[in-house]
């Protein structure tokens, strides 16, 4: 059951945060339209493959601050205005218009394009981190062996899913672009706000 879960909660961490319209799903969705689902397929695996060491490493740092409590509970003050942050990132992602790029695509394997612009993703290492210690705190994850790797194999699949899905909805998330990036980001908006004044609630009690 252990096993189930700890790849279900990595399965849905990367899913969830890779659900916005970006860098990587849509330039999956571009490479299925520009070119096709082979090689859409490969830059997918590529980018989700690059999942393994940043939700490593999130996890290592994990670790450390659990070990040292003083740190995590600075971490989790710090995490409130992380959250109120995102919220506001979101909101104002919802606010922008979609660039739809109709250039070529690039040119070259797109096993290592999707390893490289996912190893760009600067912002996969810290969503990891603070997820994966909410979700100890929560004592939902297990921080040791051999549940760390099924955790980690779980947001690598999770990941590779989510591009599958902008794969197969190729043509249409196109013409939808920006009505789905508006919608989404609004929701996540929101969400990231409800969290962080949870989290202001429960500090203050």
């Amino acid at each position: 059951m252990q096993y189930i879960l700890h790849f279900s909660l990595g399965f849905t961490m990367a899913f969830i945060g890779l659900v916005p319209p970006g860098m990587l799903n849509m330039t999956a969705v571009r490479t299925k339209i520009q070119k096709d689902k082979k090689t859409a397929l490969l830059f997918s695996i590529g980018a989700a493959l690059v999942v393994i060491p940043q939700a490593y490493i999130a996890l290592e740092f994990a670790k450390y601050f659990i070990k040292n409590p003083e740190i995590l509970e600075w971490l989790s003050q710090a995490g409130i205005f992380v959250l109120f942050a995102m919220s506001l990132v979101f909101f104002m992602q919802a606010r922008k218009k979609v660039k739809n790029n109709n250039s070529n695509s690039r040119k070259g394997n797109y096993f290592f394009i999707g390893i490289l612009l996912s190893t760009m993703n600067m912002l996969a290492i810290p969503f990891y981190f603070f997820m994966s210690a909410f979700l100890e705190k929560k004592e939902w994850l297990i921080m040791q062996q051999p549940w760390i790797n099924v955790f980690v194999l779980g947001a690598s699949f999770g990941a590779f899913v989510l591009f599958l899905v902008y794969i197969s909805f190729a043509e249409w998330i196109e013409n939808k672009a920006q009505f789905i990036a508006r919608n989404i980001n609004y929701i996540l908006s929101v969400l990231f706000l409800v969290l962080g004044i949870l989290a202001l609630i429960n500090l203050i009690k």
